[in-house]
Formats: structure tokens, sequence, C-alpha cells
């Protein structure tokens, strides 16, 4: 995005301050607050923002078509993939909302569907008109039992239906969403239109609605704010907040949750499986959608082995988590079904595992006194199966996350 204001001028909130390159994958920037612009750089834009002037109220959008809006909106994939919406946009027969909330502790866009599903119902109905989709379904796990009331009570279409999953991670990946809601396995190379559908975020769809609606660019995000933070005994360890201001600190987020506490592991931006770590000074981005404040660090083996998954954690995350165990990593190894794609990897089937044996094996004659994992579900069903029978114990990349809000550690699940 190419900067369209300078140093010293006054923005209101609204306002474009970098535009979308032509031929290019980017999206517009806006300011999320009215102030002062106090520095621009290769990366940011920096909004000082002047508080006796906030509001609510922003510069509208121009366009009046809507997928015009969509892209002058510089809406991306909310869901963590922050690929530009309006080109994801194509014609298609099913339109799939991903509201499977995949990763365990973020509840953002289940505490939506569940406080204004008729906001993103609408978000969907744009969808479907700008791609001819003669249907929609939108995928949720089955256990949001409130979301789901809600979502039946106010959809009025026939074209229309739910389509429940499996609580296990990664049911609501991309790719895993077409398999369990199309029945179509696509190759890690294959995007969702290869079966015939678009699949978009339930938050993404808000914004769209936004756009289309209220003419409003997006410079306001749903985030889940959890973990150690001050105040927890009042049983509020998972918190969401609506429209955070992009751009807004990191910490001024957690301050509004309550601080965080006086001893932690790691602030997290994104999901115990797949985020990343950040810090204080950072500011939320459109692909925001949690920032977690993890337990403090168990004391880890002297030597570790890494099993990489492609579902989880990199190998460079894992080795950034050994390291605060304090371990040295003596091998690494991944999951047999990792397969590289554009320097990433990419899983054959998602949350299906053929076995790891053989991977941990390798590890323990590595030297590894233990194994740090980022498996999926059914994969760490398969690790869980072998590694303590081989005298190594388990730790995974979602521990200190999930420690820090009392869910169950992922390892052998029924």
């Amino acid at each position: 995005a190419v900067p369209v204001v300078v140093e010293g001028v006054e923005v209101k909130r609204g306002q474009l301050l970098a535009f979308q390159k032509e031929d290019t994958l980017g999206a517009n920037i806006y300011s999320s607050v009215s102030g002062r612009i106090s520095n621009i750089t290769q990366e940011a834009v920096f909004v000082e923002a002047d508080e006796s002037i906030q509001s609510d109220s922003y510069v509208p959008l121009k366009e009046s078509d809507p997928l015009a809006l969509i892209k002058e909106a510089g809406i991306v994939g909310l869901g963590g993939a922050g690929f530009p919406t309006a080109v994801k946009l194509t014609k298609c027969h099913t339109v799939i909302i991903n509201a499977a909330e995949c990763e365990p502790i973020l509840g953002h866009n289940i505490a939506r569907l569940e406080s204004c599903p008729e906001d993103i119902l609408r978000g969907l109905d744009i969808i479907m008109d700008i791609c001819g989709a003669e249907d929609a379904k939108i995928a949720i796990k089955a256990h949001h039992k409130k979301a789901i009331s809600a979502l039946e009570g106010a959809i009025r279409c026939s074209r229309i239906s739910l389509s429940l999953l499996e609580d296990i991670y990664p049911s609501g990946e991309e790719r895993a969403i077409v398999r369990d809601v199309m029945g179509t396995l696509l190759s890690v190379n294959s995007l969702p239109i290869e079966a015939g559908c678009v699949v978009v975020n339930a938050e993404t769809a808000l914004r769209i609605k936004e756009a289309v609606y209220d003419k409003k660019p997006l410079i306001d995000k749903d985030i889940t704010v959890a973990g150690k933070i001050k105040g927890n005994e009042s049983g509020k360890l998972i918190q969401t907040f609506f429209d955070v201001p992009l751009g807004t600190k990191v910490s001024s987020l957690i301050e509004r949750a309550g601080g965080c506490a006086e001893s932690y592991g790691e602030i997290i931006m994104g999901g115990p499986f797949t985020g990343k770590r950040t810090y204080p000074e950072s500011p939320v981005i459109k692909t925001t959608g949690g920032i977690i404040i993890s337990e403090c660090f168990p004391k880890g083996p002297e030597k570790i082995g890494l099993l990489v998954c492609a579902c989880g954690a990199d190998e460079t995350r894992l080795r950034q988590i050994a390291e605060s165990m304090g371990s040295s990593v003596v091998g690494v190894e991944r999951c047999k079904q990792a397969m590289g794609v554009k320097n990433s990897l990419k899983c054959e089937n998602p949350g299906h595992c053929p076995g790891q044996v053989q991977k941990v094996m390798a590890l323990k004659k590595e030297g590894a006194e233990a194994v740090l994992i980022s498996n999926c579900s059914d994969c760490t069903n398969t690790v869980m199966s072998c590694a303590p029978k081989l005298g190594l114990p388990v730790y995974h990349c979602t521990d200190s996350a999930l420690r820090a809000v009392n869910i169950p550690l992922i390892r052998r699940i029924k």
C-alpha cells in the first residue's frame, strides 16, 4: 500500500492513509482514529489520536457497487490469512461461512453470531449475490449451541443451512472445511473454487455488510483477549472485545481487559496453535484474532526434539518455545503429511493422521529426551500412543496458553 498522507497533517477516522497498488494483492488502509500523522515508515503510518474528538463516526466510502465497496474498504480475510476479499469473490456454486472458531480459546466470531447473527447473514447475502451462488453453508462446531440457536432463529432463506463440525483441531482450516462440508478433499495446491465454493470467515462477512450497507471502511476488529490477566479470580479468563480500532497497541487492549498478571510466559497474537509471539508495543492489525497472555514456561529437558505439523506452530516458533523452556534442539522431524508449498507447510488431509511412530523414534535416536510438538488433535493422539512408551515426555506448542485459561491440554483425544 502506498501512503497518501504526510507527517503533521490532521486525519479523521475512516480517512484513507494508504491505497492499494494496482495489480497487487494489497489492500487500502484507513485511519481508525481522528488525530495527527506523527510518523511514516516503510511498514506503517502512525496516527496520534486526539482523545478530545474521538467518536464512532467515520469518513464514508465513495463507491456504490458492492464488490467495488468491498475492495475500496480494504477488506481482507479476517480469519488470519489476510487475502484480499474482493479477489476471492468469484463465481461459484456454494458459499461457505467459516464460523468454526478453529483454535481453542478464541471466541469473538461465536460471540458475534450470538449477539447479531442478522448482520453476518446480510453479509452472506451480499457474497452470494456477487458470486452467483445457488446455496450457502454456515460451518460451525456443534457444541456452540447458543450461536446455532441464534442463527436458526435469524435464517429466512431456504438456500442457507448449517453444517455442524466436530470439536477438534483443525476443524475450521479452509481445506478441512471444504472436505467436511462439500465432501471434497482438495490437494495442497488447490483452492476452494476447485470444489465449486468460496470460503469466507464469519467476521469478514460482518465487515462486508458494514462496507456495503454502512459505507464503512475496515477500521475495527473483533478480538479475544485471554490468559493471565489481573482480576482473573472474577472468572474472566477469556474476554471478547468488539470493534477494537486497528493500530491499537497490544498493551492498551490488555489494560482494557484488566492488565497483565505479574508473572507470565509470553504474549501471543493469534491462537495457541498458529499464533506468534508479540510485544506490548505491537499494533492490532487486520488479521489479529486473539491476544493471549500465557502461563510461565515449564523447565524443559536439556535436549528436546521437534515434531513440526503443518496445522500448528512452524519450526521457527517451536525453536522459540524450546528456548523459552531452556532446552536445546537436537532433532527436527516433520509430520508425515506436511508438504512444502510456497515456503510454508500444508497438510495433505488436515486432522486425519496416518501415524507418527517413525518420526518419534527418529527424534529419540537423535538424542531427544522429550518431544515438543505442534500437531493437530488426531496427530497428537498418535504421538501420545508411542512417545511415552519410548520414555519421551510430550510438550505441545499450546500448553502455556491453555494452562493460562484452565483448558485441558492437547493430549490424547478420545
